[in-house]
């Protein structure tokens, strides 16, 4: 090096690319969970994906190479949502059972597209095992949910079992969910003495 010559560190490259390659796989992710709350599982492929997303099929067989490797990160999209919304329920100042019951009860309402998208993307894991860590992601916050209710794990397996009965429940039926109701079943499956 020349004497009193100093090198200056190079600037990283931010000419956006790594940004926008980010923000394309978010939308084919997207596209997908459209795919499969339109047509289900059944009907994701890389290329009705790529209809879906407005982009080339070679892009979304580049973003993911294949088709487990696109429906795990749909499923892991929603578990993601799912997984930080029970979070909250489990750090925030009120009732945890208020909070599940509100939350199953959502799979009724404006979230019943996204539940759906999930309950098939789950379904799926049983046939493909790339799903299955992901798919068993929300009912593991569950359980801790149960877990700070009681130390028997029979009973955390039942709150587990109940939440998802409710949540295939309320998806089968038009009925408007009644967060009191899916409490008290909560509530029961714990063996607590609550209403």
């Amino acid at each position: 090096m020349e004497q009193g010559v100093t090198r200056r560190k190079a600037e990283p490259v931010t000419d956006g690319r790594r940004a926008r390659g980010l923000r394309r796989r978010a939308e084919i992710i997207e596209a997908t969970l459209r795919v499969v709350q339109r047509d289900g599982a059944g009907g994701v492929t890389h290329r009705t994906v790529a209809r879906e997303a407005d982009v080339p099929t070679s892009l979304t067989a580049y973003y993911f190479a294949t088709l487990d490797d696109l429906l795990v990160a749909a499923l892991s999209t929603v578990a993601d949502e799912y997984t930080h919304q029970l979070d909250e329920i489990i750090e925030g100042e009120g009732d945890d059972l208020d909070g599940l019951a509100a939350l199953v009860a959502s799979a009724g309402g404006d979230g019943r597209k996204r539940a759906l998208a999930e309950r098939e993307l789950s379904t799926l894991a049983a046939r493909r095992p790339a799903l299955r860590p992901v798919a068993r992601r929300w009912r593991d916050v569950v359980a801790r949910i149960g877990a700070r209710h009681t130390s028997d794990p029979r009973a955390v397996d039942a709150l587990v079992a109940a939440t998802d009965g409710l949540c295939a429940d309320i998806l089968l039926t038009d009925a408007r969910p009644d967060v009191r109701r899916i409490r008290a079943v909560l509530a029961h499956s714990l063996r607590t003495d609550e209403d």
